[in-house]
């Protein structure tokens, strides 16, 4: 065969130069393609060799502030370098989150933002960004339950005995939430859909004039944050009728969750997640996330956030990303359900 193959050659010096050219031109593509791919390579090794900007889609002192800031802080430690929290507040957390998405993509800006950004937001209003396409999930960080509550003049003390209030009484039961198309609206839905019960919506600006309405027996229930809500409950002002979660919480101990009740299917927790711009490399998404998760197993920050009622998570971005996913398409069917208006 051999023979053969230099004969060949010896008629025909082509024979062979055909293969020899292909490895070769295998060889220089493989060359070029490491040499394209080394910066990114580079940059991951020394990451972060400068300040990072958190940007948190709310103003200072809500949960997500106190989130990102505790978490943050560990992150800076872990990396010696000064993590900066660049609080851009407005429109539910959708202009911090496209401030992200417009960010140059070199792991040097990237967001703790909410689950009405990402998973809710682009269902009910016209935004900047796609999620899918213009944001790179790194990790979870943390999801805080929502508490149904009743005020004091509300006389059901059990989920069961507020469902038989609400059907003997259709349309004479408010809940407030902090505005439309918000988690505590939705929540608010869907336990209406799954008890199949007539209670009106009334949307406030925020959380703080909601309570204060809720206090103040204009409105009698609502579904809310589970820290908003604990003083008001520890004090009596307020009754906690179910939590919105799996599990109930070390901070409201005695507050059976929905599933207890007979209502699993009103899971409702707000969540905030750390993302990147899309292009940012993978392997500096790796090293975001390793900081993150890294973080969020001190036992420091565990218990600042504790007391916040929040529950840190830490996974992978691939699992980040189909939790996203999931979270879009349950909120989106709740909204079509209930026919909720939406400005898309």
């Amino acid at each position: 065969m051999l023979d053969q193959l230099q004969r060949r050659r010896a008629r025909n010096p082509k024979v062979g130069a055909g293969r020899t050219s292909l490895r070769i031109l295998g060889t220089l593509m493989t060359g070029l393609f490491a040499l394209l791919l080394w910066p990114a390579l580079a940059s991951a090794e020394d990451f972060p060799s400068k300040p990072i900007r958190l940007i948190v889609p709310f103003p200072a002192g809500g949960p997500n502030d106190i989130i990102a800031r505790v978490v943050g802080q560990r992150m800076s430690e872990l990396a010696k370098q000064p993590v900066v929290i660049d609080n851009r507040g407005g429109q539910g957390g959708v202009l911090g989150t496209d401030a992200v998405a417009k960010a140059n993509p070199d792991g040097y800006t990237i967001g703790i933002v909410s689950a009405g950004a990402l998973a809710i937001s682009p269902s009910t209003e016209k935004v900047a960004y796609d999620p899918r396409k213009d944001l790179a999930p790194v990790t979870l960080v943390a999801t805080v339950p929502e508490m149904l509550v009743v005020n004091s003049s509300v006389p059901a003390k059990t989920m069961a005995e507020l469902v038989a209030l609400a059907k003997a009484e259709p349309g004479k039961l408010n809940f407030a939430s902090t505005g439309p198309g918000g988690l505590p609206h939705l929540a608010g839905e869907l336990f209406k859909l799954t008890a199949k019960i007539d209670i009106v919506h009334v949307p406030y600006r925020g959380a703080a004039p909601a309570v204060n309405d809720l206090l103040g027996h204009q409105v009698q229930m609502t579904f809310l944050d589970l820290p908003i809500l604990l003083p008001q409950i520890k004090s009596g002002a307020l009754r906690a009728i179910a939590l919105g979660a799996p599990q109930r919480a070390a901070t409201a101990p005695d507050v059976p969750t929905t599933a207890e009740v007979g209502m699993p299917n009103v899971l409702a927790e707000n969540w905030y997640g750390m993302v990147a711009p899309a292009a940012t490399p993978p392997a500096i998404i790796a090293s975001l996330n390793k900081l993150a998760t890294e973080a969020m197993r001190d036992p420091t920050v565990k218990e600042k956030l504790a007391v916040q009622g929040a529950e840190l998570v830490g996974d992978t971005p691939e699992h980040f990303r189909g939790f996203i996913e999931s979270e879009t398409a349950k909120w989106a069917e709740v909204i079509k359900d209930a026919g909720v208006e939406t400005t898309r």
